[in-house]
């Protein structure tokens, strides 16, 4: 029994004694997660939110008062355009129609009838005139003969007097003929008035027949049959039958961030997900770039808006989708990523081990590295801090050091960001913890930390 207790006492010991030599080796030393400065492809990429819409889309309102009396088409049914898709109550433009249709025909019917009065005019005063021809011969040779005294009087009174009837014969026919032309010129008239009239009365008919002003799809039927549609007057909004959208073209319309908008313009790459449809993306471009800001809370532009000024504000941005699905529908909620920036083959870093600091308060080569490490600066210290990373070195006997070092940057993705000067390909950074990186000091001993080390992640498109 004593011997186990004593075998006991002496494993203590020794576990004790390898401990202490240990906590020892490891005083001094900052325990730190590191990662490799690499080559890949970067993109910057700028997120937004907002809804699937298509490019053209619009509200068939109603055109004409009255109940609806049929519709033709459901939500959801493709149309083409001029198609048929509802009617509305129209007893009384039927019947105008119809009854200026029969006026028309009328008109015409007299218009023939004066074209043959005007025949019949044409006819009497070439006959007037033929007559008057003859009686202007006979005419002429009565005088002759009167003159020479073969004639009597009377027989030359006799012509004299059929020469002045045939004259104001043909001046009676000129007259009719003339009147009958006037005849049809006004029924000609009165038929231009009718048919100006059923013009007027088909337009008012056709106003009660709804028809699909383009190729598209039925988004939405507010109303149903039987109930009684109003045209729209001045500010007075009328009746909206349905809305149609052309599918052929469809958008992405999504708000960014004011601190991102700067970076995106037209033509520029975008992907985009859409709720409804997991695992499926969507390639795109942008077609547009508001230029008025938002309100996020309430969406409404700055420039109408008197209050509210100093809160989140976002632009518009229009995605319009490359090849769009059958699956897509108006209004489904998405996300666009849209791609600001992209360089291949380039150094990167992860964005967390950036950090500010100041090299001038490096106290690498005091005794009490780990104490000066760990130290705050004394308020109202003048401060340089720069951007930079800390490179893991060895020293001369093989222990891991940290040397601050410069850091200039370039596009950003969306872990990592690009390496314009300051490090090479390889080398071995800090990258955290967070609060370690605030506080590290050029120059102090590092250790790294196994437990929590994990691959630096990519962005790498």
């Amino acid at each position: 029994m004593k011997k186990i207790i004593l075998i006991i006492v002496a494993v203590l010991v020794v576990a004790g004694l390898v401990t202490a030599m240990v906590i020892k080796q490891q005083s001094g030393y900052t325990k730190v997660l590191t990662a490799k400065v690499v080559r890949e492809n970067l993109d910057t990429v700028v997120s937004g939110t907002g809804q699937i819409k298509p490019k053209t889309y619009m509200n068939v309102g109603a055109t004409s008062f009255g109940r609806i009396t049929h519709f033709y088409v459901k939500e959801g049914d493709h149309v083409k355009r001029g198609q048929t898709v509802a009617t509305i109550e129209n007893v009384q433009e039927e019947a105008n129609v119809t009854g200026q249709q029969a006026a028309i025909a009328a008109a015409k019917t007299d218009i023939a009838s004066y074209i043959a009065a005007e025949k019949t005019a044409e006819a009497n005063e070439e006959h007037a005139r033929a007559d008057l021809e003859q009686k202007k011969l006979d005419w002429d040779r009565a005088q002759a003969l009167y003159k020479d005294g073969i004639m009597a009087k009377q027989d030359f009174d006799a012509k004299k007097a059929a020469y002045d009837t045939d004259v104001a014969s043909v001046d009676q026919a000129v007259a009719q003929l003339n009147q009958a032309k006037a005849q049809t010129d006004s029924a000609r008239g009165h038929l231009g008035t009718a048919v100006a009239t059923l013009r007027y009365n088909q337009d008012l008919l056709d106003k009660t027949i709804a028809t699909a002003p383009f190729d598209g799809i039925v988004t939405n039927m507010p109303v149903r049959e039987g109930e009684t549609v109003v045209v729209g007057i001045q500010n007075a909004e009328g009746s909206t039958l349905m809305t149609l959208a052309d599918m052929s073209v469809i958008t992405a319309e999504v708000k960014v961030d004011e601190t991102d908008i700067v970076d995106v313009q037209i033509g520029q790459p975008a992907e985009i997900t859409v709720d409804a449809l997991p695992g499926k993306t969507f390639k795109g471009h942008v077609t547009l770039v508001g230029d008025q800001a938002l309100l996020r809370s309430t969406g409404v532009a700055t420039s109408q808006s008197t209050t509210g000024t100093e809160e989140a504000k976002d632009f518009k941005v229009v995605v319009t989708l490359d090849n769009p699905s059958d699956e897509l529908r108006p209004g489904l909620s998405c996300t666009a990523k849209v791609t600001t920036a992209h360089k291949s083959n380039i150094l990167s870093l992860p964005i967390q081990a950036l950090t500010m600091h100041d090299p001038a308060s490096d106290t690498a080569k005091s005794k009490d590295a780990v104490q000066a490490a760990t130290a705050t600066p004394a308020e109202g210290a003048k401060s340089n801090e720069v951007q930079g990373v800390f490179v893991v070195e060895k020293d001369p006997k093989g222990r891991l050091r940290a040397k601050f070092v410069p850091v200039t940057t370039g596009i950003t993705g969306a872990t990592d960001i690009e390496v314009l000067s300051g490090l090479t390909d390889g080398q071995e950074i800090v990258i955290g913890p967070y609060k370690t990186l605030r506080i590290l000091k050029g120059g102090s001993l590092l250790k790294r930390d196994t437990e929590k080390h994990v691959a630096a992640p990519s962005s790498s498109s």
